[in-house]
C-alpha cells in the first residue's frame, strides 16, 4: 500500500501525516487523542500544551500496559488450554 497524506488536528494544532494504513482510521485515532487532551486540559485547568501532552501520554501508556497484561493473561490461558487438549488427545 502506498503512503497517503492525511491532515489531522490535535489540540488546536494541525499535522500533515503520511500513513501506510487507512487514512480514516488515522483520523479517528487523532480525534480520540484530541478529545482525551481536551478532557485532561479541562480537568487540570491547564493551558500548557506540553503538560497536557505528557499527561495524555501517561494515560495512554497506562491503558496500553493494562491491555498488554490482559493479552498476556489470554495467551497464558490459551497455552494452558492447548496443553490440556494435546494431553487429552494424546491419551486417546
Amino acid at each position: 500500500m502506498s503512503r497517503q497524506p492525511v491532515r489531522v488536528q490535535i489540540f488546536n494544532q494541525h499535522y500533515s501525516l503520511l500513513v501506510d494504513s487507512d487514512p480514516a482510521e488515522v483520523q479517528q485515532i487523532a480525534h480520540q487523542v484530541d478529545e482525551l487532551m481536551a478532557s485532561i486540559a479541562n480537568r487540570t485547568a491547564s493551558s500548557d500544551s506540553t503538560r497536557v501532552a505528557v499527561l495524555t501520554c501517561l494515560q495512554l501508556a497506562d491503558k496500553l500496559r493494562a491491555a498488554e497484561k490482559r493479552l498476556q493473561a489470554f495467551e497464558d490461558k490459551s497455552g494452558r488450554i492447548a496443553a490440556m487438549l494435546e494431553e487429552t488427545l494424546g491419551a486417546a
